[in-house]
């Protein structure tokens, strides 16, 4: 049983005969120190988002597809997530960290205050707001070097020349498997016409 669950049933609130009219989180500040408002991509993850369509979004920005109203690309992007969305949120972040790469990550885990109010189905019953604390995520990914004393900290993934193309020397989609697994240059076909 869940903690909504029980929090409804104390409240008297029968989620089968009520219906949730709102839900609100709170909105409080980054748990990254040090992030500037502004020159930073907020990417927020909920439950039901695409990660192909946040993908797209995000490394459209940060590759400078989408320059912001000062003509600039960002050079951090933070995805944030609470309650079921932690984990689509952890996913997009290691994506995007693979299909950019070089970049910095500091991660942080916190919790977060989420109002629901629930209407009866029966008229005339008063309507019951629900507070619940949930987990969430806050991952920061920065092209420029972040503070490695910083809890939660993750250096650049470093690149092996197993991990680069024999032919054309490029960093390709490379076949899920075991480490063991032979690297696949997916542009092998024109690499091997340029050459």
């Amino acid at each position: 049983m869940t903690e909504l669950q029980d929090q409804m049933r104390s409240t008297s609130v029968n989620p089968n005969s009520s219906r949730r009219v709102s839900r609100t989180e709170d909105l409080g500040p980054c748990p990254i120190p040090g992030l500037a408002p502004s020159g930073v991509l907020h990417m927020r993850v909920k439950e039901g988002s695409k990660i192909r369509n946040l993908l797209r979004f995000a490394t459209a920005r940060m590759e400078g597809e989408g320059k912001d109203s000062l003509g600039t690309s960002p050079r951090q992007v933070v995805f944030t997530g609470s309650g079921r969305g932690v984990t689509k949120t952890i996913t997009c972040a290691e994506i995007f960290k693979r299909k950019v790469g070089g970049l910095h990550q500091v991660s942080k885990l916190y919790y977060k205050t989420v109002n629901e109010v629930w209407e009866h189905s029966q008229p005339g019953d008063a309507g019951v707001t629900v507070q619940t604390t949930v987990p969430a995520i806050c991952i920061l990914l920065s092209k420029d070097p972040l503070n490695p004393q910083e809890p939660g900290y993750q250096p650049p993934q470093t690149l092996t020349t197993e991990d680069l193309c024999g032919t054309c020397g490029g960093m390709h989609n490379t076949p899920h498997g075991p480490p063991s697994a032979k690297r696949l240059c997916m542009q092998e076909f024109v690499c091997s016409f340029t050459s």
